[in-house]
């Protein structure tokens, strides 16, 4: 059975390196090909129109528009009427002036008369240069991609409905931020700075919401950020953004495949790896290679077991750091390839800290594969056995090929959008400012000390190598130090990778987990907030 599964994944292994995944923490080397093609081509322009003038067509968005149809579907058996805006909005500048039109596409369930009470949900991707095309036909809204039960490329492309959509309980917003989608800069002379930084993204990002709520009369609802890999770093940023500047308060944050939230240092680092042995002992189980003891047991079981081990004695082992006697060395290095389905000399050979780029490269050596990076159920095939590196995420490939031609189709053709600009699905946002010491994770921990209302969830795939599960724990366990906030904040994990919703399975588990996460941070109408400075008789 493992080795069919292993033979199918395989099968998808075309070595395309279409992007690396713009939907991390980090912006990828094929972004800045990219914008370095989108700069290049800026400068042909710019030497066509000295030859021949300046009235040249250009490709551009409409600045404000929106343009609206109905739709239905099913969810859990109950028909759903909405309707559905594709629309651009304005970004603004000095004296009101529209520097950027963002795009976006929102979907309201009809027939609610009242909305004080009805969720709105602000959903954004990664990158920071992704458009949010892959929770929007991927998990949330009530048009899914097609593809089949694990995700991979089925043709005919397209769209069909999502049976699991969260649209019976909540209204949903994708929005796409400057240089994703088809968003873009429309003043020239504005710098990059504006928009292309961790600070510059919340503000003005903060700044367009406003409007938006505004625009669509929804100030009274509940209202919901949800983000995936860079995007958990963009909600985190907006939920302080929001309450602070404009003093709008969310009732819930959730973080799908989130990163670190500036709560450490970014980038390699020894406990940054050896928090990732969990993962490592996830993808070597699913791909059979750990010692039969361990093998046979239940994943969960087993990840309980790694987690123990990484908290109990691999990181106490780590804070003493070379000062350690070979013997113990050696034992705690057996330990973790024990964990990891590597070899103990492989382990030594990195100090016990072994890299993620290096483990996708080690663990199927072997047999002639590399593993993904996103998705580790994924296999690739490098055009040499050898090396510290893979040749390309194979994962990434099969999304980009579902990915691209259905939200292209539902956008254009189904929901009418005209345009001939490119939807970026990886847009040129270079040079980000990472702003390395901005620690948007204390941001949220903030805004929910502030907000008693204010709850988040974490989601993630159990094989996603890029923002690992383990990780994700550990940032939220140490979100808060004090304690206090933990009954408003959950964990929630899947048996698939960074979209963990392309599983079947999972897409319908996930999104009722946030149906339950609603229910949860939607408190009972008139009931009062708990401020923890006010203390009551």
């Amino acid at each position: 059975m493992r080795n069919s599964r292993q033979n199918r994944l395989a099968g998808y292994c075309t070595p395309l390196v279409l992007a690396l995944s713009l939907l991390l923490a980090s912006v990828s080397a094929s972004s800045q090909a990219k914008e370095h093609g989108h700069d290049a081509a800026k400068g042909k322009d710019a030497a066509s129109e000295s030859e021949h003038g300046d009235d040249l067509p250009e490709r551009k968005l409409p600045v404000d528009m929106s343009h609206s149809q109905d739709g239905q579907v099913t969810i859990k058996g109950e028909d759903v009427n909405y309707r559905v805006t594709i629309g651009t909005q304005p970004v603004y500048g000095e004296k009101d002036r529209a520097i950027a039109a963002l795009q976006y596409t929102y979907y309201e369930r009809k027939g609610v008369d009242d909305t004080s009470r009805r969720p709105l949900f602000i959903s954004f991707n990664g990158g920071p240069g992704s458009g949010s095309l892959w929770m929007h036909l991927g998990y949330t809204s009530p048009k899914q991609l097609v593809i089949d039960d694990e995700g991979y490329p089925v043709q005919p492309y397209g769209v069909r409905d999502n049976p699991h959509s969260i649209l019976d309980v909540a209204d949903i917003v994708y929005v796409n931020p400057v240089n994703t989608g088809f968003s873009r800069i429309l003043d020239k002379e504005v710098e990059r700075e504006t928009f292309f930084g961790v600070e510059a993204d919340v503000t003005y990002l903060a700044d367009w919401i406003d409007g938006f709520v505004s625009r669509i009369d929804r100030w009274r609802s509940p209202k919901y950020l949800i983000g995936e890999s860079y995007g958990t770093t963009r909600v985190s940023g907006l939920a302080g953004a929001l309450q602070n500047r404009h003093w709008m308060y969310l009732n819930g944050v959730i973080l799908v495949s989130p990163t670190g939230l500036g709560l450490e240092t970014e980038g390699p680092s020894p406990r940054a790896n050896l928090l990732k042995l969990p993962y490592y002992t996830a993808a070597a189980h699913y791909h059979g290679q750990l010692a039969p003891a361990l093998q046979e047991k239940p994943l969960l079981d087993l990840l309980a077991e790694a987690e123990a081990f990484t908290i109990d004695e691999l990181l106490p082992f780590l804070a003493r750091g070379g000062f350690v006697d070979s013997t113990t060395r050696e034992s705690m290095a057996e330990k973790v390839a024990r964990y990891a389905g590597l070899s103990q000399q492989f382990v030594m050979d990195y100090n016990l800290a072994v890299p993620a780029s290096a483990f996708w490269k080690e663990l199927l050596r072997d047999e002639g594969f590399t593993i993904g990076r996103l998705d580790s159920r994924y296999l690739g095939l490098d055009r040499v056995n050898g090396g510290e590196r893979y040749d390309y995420p194979p994962e990434l490939t099969s999304w980009n090929h579902a990915f691209a031609p259905a939200i292209n189709h539902y956008l254009r053709d189904e929901l009418g959008f005209e345009t001939d600009l490119q939807y970026y699905l990886f847009g040129p946002v270079r040079l980000w400012d990472g702003q390395g010491d901005t620690n948007v994770g204390e941001e949220l921990r903030q805004a929910m000390a502030q907000n008693p209302y204010l709850n988040v969830m974490v989601q993630s795939g159990y094989y996603d190598g890029a923002t690992d599960y383990f990780s994700a724990k550990y940032v939220l366990w140490n979100l808060d130090p004090s304690g206090r906030l933990r009954d408003r904040m959950r964990f929630e994990g899947y048996e698939s990778g960074h979209m963990m919703y392309l599983r079947a399975e999972d897409l319908k588990t996930s999104n009722e987990h946030i149906r339950e996460f609603i229910r949860q941070s939607t408190p009972a109408e008139g009931a009062p907030a708990s401020y923890g400075r006010v203390r009551r008789r």
